[in-house]
């Protein structure tokens, strides 16, 4: 499955009235340091979506770090960003994957499946010496209709009986790096561990220099596990997860599910055990 465009499409695509480019830089260390780079330099014609500002509701007990936003405001800023149901959306970030991929979630989320990751980001971009611009585009207003893809989706309920079950047909994938994953060092969240039964695939490990490693060598790195099973997601907050969420669909797996709450919103409850 192509949800990945190169530099060369969107070089030849640059000026394309219904092709929309969104930047979404962003900086968990410096939440400003994303708009600040965008205003100084991005790709000719992209808009800007931050990840805590539009990509992610409001923090509350639960729901996790980033929060799914609210629909009807994500909506609406699409359609202030001329994107309708026929726009054909391409998403970067500096070379993470992982913003751009959470964008590219949240639109496969809305059911809007013309919507792909640009790789290697807008590092590769310039590495290319391709066009870039300070110039902040305008937009006319669209309408965007949201047909909501539940199946990418689940629920802290759905995973904790998963975890309580050890249910072989469901796989459990925690995407951070495997020091967090065992339980020796927790940087970000209150707890250290993982949610029983994951298994650890670091989502970086699907990215080689900025850029998604091929379907094959995708597969080799699920190779472990039943393309016909259910797969669920997870990572820290629902950030870093989708990029091994693109990664599971681009290596041809179908039943694929993010936790977006991820651990931060598990932790959250009391009585949800950690391993």
């Amino acid at each position: 499955m192509n949800l990945i465009i190169n530099k060369e499409w969107l070089l030849k695509n640059l000026n394309e009235q219904n092709v929309r480019i969104v930047d979404c830089t962003f900086s968990l260390a410096d939440p400003k340091k994303g708009r600040q780079e965008y205003e100084n330099n991005h790709i000719p014609g992209a808009c800007y979506f931050d990840l805590e500002v539009d990509l992610s509701g409001e923090v509350a007990e639960h729901g996790g770090r980033h929060p799914l936003p609210n629909i009807e405001e994500f909506t609406l800023k699409l359609e202030q960003a001329g994107i309708d149901n026929s726009t054909t959306v391409i998403s970067y970030d500096q070379g993470e994957g992982a913003f751009a991929a959470r964008f590219w979630w949240l639109l496969q989320y809305l059911g809007h499946e013309k919507v792909f990751v640009l790789d290697g980001g807008f590092k590769g971009w310039v590495e290319g010496n391709l066009p870039i611009t300070s110039e902040i585009p305008s937009f006319k207003k669209t309408t965007f209709k949201p047909d909501i893809n539940h199946d990418l989706l689940t629920s802290m309920e759905e995973v904790k009986a998963v975890a309580d079950e050890q249910n072989s047909n469901i796989v459990l994938i925690d995407s951070r790096e495997e020091r967090r994953y065992l339980g020796l060092e927790e940087p970000i969240d209150k707890k250290a561990g993982r949610i029983p039964g994951a298994i650890n695939k670091p989502w970086f490990e699907g990215l080689n220099a900025g850029y998604f490693k091929p379907a094959e060598i995708q597969k080799q790195r699920f190779s472990d596990i039943n393309p016909d099973n259910e797969i669920i997601v997870y990572c820290g907050s629902g950030v870093t997860a989708a990029p091994n969420f693109l990664a599971l669909k681009a290596a041809g797996f179908e039943k694929v599910k993010l936790y977006l709450g991820s651990f931060s919103d598990w932790i959250s409850y009391q009585e949800n055990k950690i391993e």
